[in-house]
């Protein structure tokens, strides 16, 4: 299992940067796996997840300000640590941006936490399994 679940960022327009990650990723073996419409973000922007064998890895969005809204996602094995990381980072001075819990929004097994660092990027610990 890979300890980076997944990377988010802004992008000026989100239909150009498509066309060049779609372009520029594909000698790495990565390709558009989904595009979700403005209708269902929170910025209402697009975004579309590339990645390889069916999972999105990085996420481009648009409707947001670039360098605004940087997003990064680490996998964890099992639920308890994503309360670990969750207690740890608001003790080192994090602010909360998500309470540890299922996110169904995104399907039922997803457990995740989010915390704002110092500078405003979300950080999220991810647990997918069953535990």
């Amino acid at each position: 299992m890979s300890i980076l679940d997944h990377v988010e960022f802004a992008v000026r327009d989100a239909e150009i940067s498509r066309c060049f990650y779609e372009q520029a990723l594909a000698p790495l073996g990565f390709s558009r796996i989904i595009t979700v419409g403005p209708d269902r973000t929170r910025s209402g922007g697009t975004r579309h997840g590339f990645g390889m064998e069916g999972y999105p890895r990085l996420w481009i969005h648009d409707n947001e300000q670039p360098g605004e809204g940087v997003h990064i996602a680490f996998a964890a094995a099992k639920r308890s640590i994503v309360d670990e990381f969750y207690r740890a980072a608001l003790a080192a001075g994090g602010q909360d941006n998500g309470a540890p819990g299922i996110r169904t929004h995104y399907h039922d097994n997803y457990y995740a936490a989010y915390v704002l660092d110092p500078d405003g990027v979300n950080v999220e610990v991810v647990c997918q399994q069953v535990n």
